[in-house]
C-alpha cells in the first residue's frame, strides 16, 4: 500500500513533526515528478519541496514538467509523460 504525505505550507509544524516519524518508503530510490503550474515563484517553492524529499528519501531521478499556462490545465502529453516517468508526482501553485 502506498503511503501520502501532504505538505500544507499553513499547518503548523507541530503536526508536520508528528507525521515525519509515519513516513516510509521501500529501500529503493523514487522516481519524482513534479507539476509547475507556471505561476510565479511556483518554481521556487517546488525546489524546495524537491530538495526536502532528497534529504528524505533516496531519489533516483527528477522530472519536472510545467504546464503552458496556470489557467489551463495539464496537457495529456505531460500526465502522460509524468505517469511514466515517475513514481509520484508534486505539483504547487505559489504567487
Amino acid at each position: 500500500m502506498a503511503k501520502i504525505f501532504i505538505v500544507a505550507p499553513d499547518a503548523p509544524m507541530e503536526e508536520a513533526e508528528q507525521l515525519k516519524s509515519r513516513r516510509t518508503l521501500s529501500s529503493g530510490g523514487i522516481r519524482l515528478g513534479v507539476l509547475d503550474n507556471s505561476k510565479s515563484n511556483a518554481d521556487h517553492l517546488l525546489n524546495l519541496i524537491i530538495d526536502g524529499v532528497k534529504k528524505e528519501f533516496k531519489v533516483d531521478s527528477v522530472v519536472i514538467k510545467r504546464k503552458p499556462a496556470s489557467s489551463r490545465p495539464a496537457t495529456d502529453q505531460i500526465l502522460d509523460e509524468l505517469a511514466k516517468e515517475a513514481d509520484l508526482v508534486v505539483s504547487a501553485m505559489a504567487d
